[in-house]
């Protein structure tokens, strides 16, 4: 149950900064080929925008979230967070919490959507360890 209210959560965060996106919880096709690529330490989520982000510089933010599960009845761990800026043509820009928080790519959004993107990125990291620190209470 906790795990089901995290990522009820994770979608009601990124919907603070961005209110017009919608979430999809399972980003990914059901089919042999994309569970191949599929990893197992990762909670991936899209948020999509009705048309185009001029600010942004995307239509959907694919966010991957980094986990480590060190026991199986416990909420994962954070260990960092994979943001990547999509449209029809592919990947505009990514960011990634995992080095110097910086976007990179061939469309970089506009310096206070990054802001934005850290703020995210901080908020979820407190998501994550206050939820962990709840289950240290049970």
């Amino acid at each position: 149950m906790i795990y089901a209210n995290t990522l009820a959560s994770v979608g009601t965060i990124v919907r603070q900064y961005f209110p017009e996106s919608l979430v999809n919880f399972t980003p990914w096709q059901d089919d042999p080929d994309t569970r191949r690529w599929l990893q197992q330490d990762t909670i991936d989520l899209a948020f999509h925008f009705p048309g185009w982000s001029p600010r942004l510089q995307c239509r959907c933010l694919l966010i991957e979230l980094r986990v480590a599960n060190e026991q199986i009845e416990t909420l994962p761990r954070l260990i960092g967070v994979l943001m990547r800026g999509l449209t029809f043509d592919g990947e505009r820009w990514r960011f990634s919490t995992i080095g110097d928080w910086q976007p990179t790519g061939s469309h970089l959004p506009q310096q206070d959507q990054i802001i934005q993107l850290h703020s995210i990125c901080r908020d979820l990291f407190v998501l994550f360890s206050a939820n962990s620190c709840l289950e240290d209470v049970r």
